[in-house]
């Protein structure tokens, strides 16, 4: 079996985007929860000093974000696809 690039890069380039937007309501919503699960997954890294509010970066992080995320399909499917045959 083989990945077609263009459509597994565009199917995780939407859930990059998803994951982004859901992300972005949880620090909306609540703040203290998101920066618990962001320090659990940084094995409990005390980030207490890093975090600011930067609306304006919404725009720029979801764009790079998407692009990573469609890039990252892309590859690897690409990847995939030369070690199938």
């Amino acid at each position: 079996m083989k990945f077609k690039k263009l459509a597994l890069a565009n199917t995780l380039g939407l859930l990059g985007a998803i994951y982004f937007v859901g992300c972005y309501a949880v620090t909306l919503v609540s703040p203290s929860l998101y920066k618990t699960i962001a320090e659990s997954w940084m094995h409990m890294l005390n980030l207490s000093g890093l975090w600011k509010s930067a609306p304006e970066a919404f725009l720029l992080g979801i764009i790079s974000f998407t692009a990573t995320s469609w890039v990252t399909g892309w590859l690897f499917a690409w990847l995939y696809n030369k070690f199938v045959k």
